[in-house]
């Protein structure tokens, strides 16, 4: 899965960067917390830190364009974003962290 940033616009009020993204994939639309990762890891930021808002495939073609809001702090994404997007990125939540640690361990295994 190859991220390009498309647009960058800083929000200093909000202490957030909203992202623009298009992202090239060789099977089915990558989910959320996917994409997420590898955001974050192109922009050098936690994950608790990437809020991805929206994904858009067109049907047929393996080019997602999407949105996301990265945050200064996690403590940010927590008292900006609305509670079913943090839920949705699995923001704050320790269980879903440990288990996303554990399946990226299992795949880097299997590789």
């Amino acid at each position: 899965m190859d991220v390009d940033i498309v647009s960058e616009t800083e929000n200093p009020m909000l202490h957030r960067t909203d992202v623009t993204f298009e992202l090239v994939h060789e099977d089915a639309t990558p989910s959320r917390l996917q994409v997420r990762d590898s955001l974050a890891a192109k922009l050098n930021k936690d994950a608790d830190e990437v809020v991805v808002r929206k994904l858009d495939t067109k049907f047929g073609m393996r080019k997602t364009v999407g949105q996301a809001k990265v945050y200064e702090t996690a403590d940010n994404a927590r008292d900006v974003e609305q509670n079913h997007m943090l839920e949705r990125n699995k923001i704050g939540d320790e269980e879903a962290d440990a288990e996303a640690e554990a399946d990226a361990e299992a795949e880097a295994e299997e590789a």
